[in-house]
């Protein structure tokens, strides 16, 4: 697997925002700014045991002096939440990629709708401190258990954010529970809808946004939700190389990172399920067959995620 390049940081703080979930503060070791990015972004995080996870930057970019992230507990990790709840200490240094962002705020957009479920709301809440900083129209709303399992509880009850604020406890009283078909019936012009969280909630409100346009419903997904196409099932294709002028074949249960890492071709990879857009690269995205969860129905005509999309006919032609 090919991978980006790393930067070292350090473990400033962890503290406890829910039974499940900690917060990691993360700092440059000499004191330098880190790497700038835009709410939404994500990094992936290098963690003890060989483990690498992708995390949302839970804070508006503010000079980048320190990188937040939330992670919680699950209890059928794979092994790297329970990596960074049990094997990560203050102090500790440990490797992350720059920050990349697939889900940011869309210029276009007069009023922005931001859906947050559980742990979903990293990304959510960065992109709500970035609006409110610029006095943009925005309502965000965050699903959640109970009080006791609601994240970032201070920065959501911040003045700026406050006034924007839609709470619904599945624990609370139920004249304040949100009714996602209720809330998106409706859609005013130039409102663009964003949402994070568990494949059961993300399915729920893609269910109730159905007649939403698909430009304007932006995602992001822990895990590429259950019952999709694997990537390494299908039929053989042909990539065509535009730039380089070759032809490179593709297995039939082999994907198109790996035949083109077999003639020496390097494509960065990270999540290899069509979520984080570091495979994506120019081509024809209309003869491909998308099973990523990173592009949208606009950015598919032109662009392809390579760890998990496969050609439609027999060849594929990129821009590589």
């Amino acid at each position: 697997m090919s991978l980006e390049r790393t930067l070292t940081v350090r473990v400033e703080r962890i503290s406890r925002q829910t039974p499940e979930i900690l917060a990691f503060e993360l700092t440059h070791p000499w004191g330098r700014a880190l790497p700038g990015y835009e709410a939404g972004a994500h990094i992936d995080v290098h963690m003890p045991g060989g483990f690498s996870r992708q995390y949302s930057l839970a804070r508006a970019p503010s000079g980048a002096g320190s990188y937040m992230i939330g992670v919680k507990r699950e209890h059928a990790s794979r092994g790297g939440s329970a990596s960074m709840h049990e094997r990560v200490r203050e102090g500790d240094l440990i490797a992350i990629s720059a920050p990349r962002n697939t889900f940011p705020l869309r210029a276009e957009a007069r009023r922005h709708l931001l859906l947050a479920g559980g742990i979903g709301m990293t990304p959510l809440l960065a992109m709500a401190q970035a609006l409110a900083a610029r006095g943009a129209d925005f309502t965000l709303c965050v699903f959640a258990r109970s009080e006791e399992h609601l994240a970032f509880a201070e920065a959501l009850h911040a003045p700026a954010l406050a006034p924007h604020l839609k709470l619904h406890l599945d624990q609370g009283d139920a004249s304040q529970r949100i009714d996602l078909h209720a809330l998106l019936a409706e859609r005013t012009p130039d409102t663009h809808l964003y949402v994070c969280g568990p494949g059961g909630f993300m399915q729920a409100v893609r269910e109730a946004a159905a007649h939403w346009p698909e430009d304007a419903l932006h995602t992001e997904y822990f895990a590429a939700p259950t019952g999709t196409a694997a990537a390494t099932t299908g039929l053989p294709f042909t990539l065509k190389l535009a730039r380089r002028g070759i032809e490179v074949p593709v297995a039939a249960d082999q994907t198109a990172v790996d035949a083109l890492h077999e003639v020496g071709i390097d494509i960065p990879v990270s999540c290899q399920q069509g979520l984080c857009g570091t495979c994506v690269v120019e081509g024809d995205g209309e003869g491909a067959e998308h099973r990523d969860f990173c592009l949208t129905g606009t950015e598919r005509r032109t662009k392809v995620a390579l760890c998990c999309s496969r050609a439609k006919g027999l060849d594929l032609v990129l821009q590589l």
